[in-house]
């Protein structure tokens, strides 16, 4: 059996879990989530009111002491998100680490990996509506991707909107 690229912080009792493609390569070398320079995860994170004050990808673990969880859909590779061939049993797993987890909420930090995971053709940024979710599962959220690939449509689309709103939805900020 392949080992996951990145450990899950999944323990019970989270807020918030959330849940990305795959360890993306600088990721991977480092040993920690969201960790290439042009993400803007650990930014995003504080600046929507996740979290108190901005971590660095190797604080990744301080996470569920604030309530948030992360995974990723497909743990036993690396690599561009367009590069990720999930399968589902990757799917089969996500959907068991969350139900076993059962946290308050999950956000996918991408539309692609979302529909993915759901097995959708696309979905639409923000809460999703439960018809489309497994059984017994939380509320989702759609979030814009941090990758830095995706940077040049943040400002022109209003993406920081989107994490901004789902902190307030999830009472992690107020209005």
């Amino acid at each position: 059996m392949t080992p996951d690229v990145l450990p899950d912080l999944l323990p019970p009792g989270l807020r918030l879990v959330f849940c990305g493609m795959a360890a993306g390569p600088e990721s991977a070398r480092r040993g920690a989530y969201y960790a290439a320079p042009g993400n803007r995860f650990w930014r995003l994170l504080h600046e929507a009111g996740f979290t108190p004050r901005r971590l660095r990808p190797e604080q990744f673990a301080e996470l569920p002491s604030l309530g948030i969880g992360l995974t990723d859909l497909a743990k036993t590779q690396w690599g561009v998100d367009r590069v990720v061939r999930v399968t589902q049993a990757d799917r089969d797993r996500l959907f068991g680490a969350i139900r076993t987890a059962a946290p308050g909420a999950l956000a996918f930090t991408s539309g692609r990996t979302a529909a993915l995971a759901l097995g959708l053709k696309a979905v639409p940024f923000g809460m999703l509506d439960e018809a489309l979710l497994p059984q017994k599962f939380p509320p989702v959220f759609v979030l814009p991707s941090t990758s830095g690939s995706n940077n040049g449509n943040w400002d022109r689309n209003g993406y920081q909107a989107h994490w901004m709103d789902t902190a307030m939805a999830l009472g992690f900020r107020d209005a």
